[in-house]
């Protein structure tokens, strides 16, 4: 193999994103896979992944509105802690200001159950639902848009530092995946499409 320069494809090391066991409050699951909506930011939908680099891991939050699939909110960090899935939360809510009762699902992971987090949802009204233990595909969403992200993006790069990383992210959402990707759920139109033509109807 050495002499024809051929080399063995190795399976990543799995990196759990997910930290069900705790004590914090768990939430029931009141979206229980409706994951079609007709209005905007009326429900919304996260999860956390991992992007290995050169220097590590670079763990990745979102924010995705059902309505559209648009990613509203996002955060990069190289700790998976409370503040990862708070600014992501955050990010979403300033650049989209949803009314009272807005509804944020997702998975039962330490992030989303601590104290700092659901300070925060009680700050700006927002009713908590969290998946069933150990159910992806009550979170099927998210768990997609973290396919097409790797599959599209971070599985063709080696990326030398979480900085590289986090342009090329960036990237992909802002640019690629909000304004130009096409999904079958918006009548194959982008999520920036997709918001214009149901306003505008």
């Amino acid at each position: 193999m050495h002499k024809t320069g051929l080399a063995c494809k190795t399976k990543k090391k799995f990196r759990v994103t997910t930290d069900s066991k705790h004590n914090k409050p768990v939430a029931p699951n009141l979206l229980n896979r409706e994951f079609t909506v007709s209005e905007p930011d009326r429900y919304y939908v996260g999860d956390i992944t991992y992007i290995t680099t050169g220097e590590g891991w670079l763990f990745l939050a979102v924010v995705i509105d059902l309505f559209s699939r648009k990613v509203v909110g996002w955060s990069m960090d190289k700790r998976m802690k409370a503040s990862l899935v708070n600014d992501a939360l955050l990010m979403a809510l300033w650049k989209r200001k949803p009314k009272e009762s807005l509804v944020w699902h997702t998975d039962r992971g330490s992030q989303y159950a601590s104290d700092s987090h659901r300070a925060i949802l009680k700050e700006h009204h927002i009713i908590q639902s969290m998946s069933r233990k150990g159910n992806c595909w009550d979170n099927a969403v998210s768990e997609s848009f973290f396919h097409s992200l790797k599959t599209e993006l971070v599985h063709y790069d080696q990326y030398q530092t979480r900085e590289e990383a986090t342009q090329a992210i960036f990237k992909y959402i802002e640019v690629f995946y909000n304004r130009e990707r096409t999904h079958s759920a918006n009548d194959y139109l982008s999520p920036v499409d997709y918001e214009v033509k149901q306003i505008s109807a």
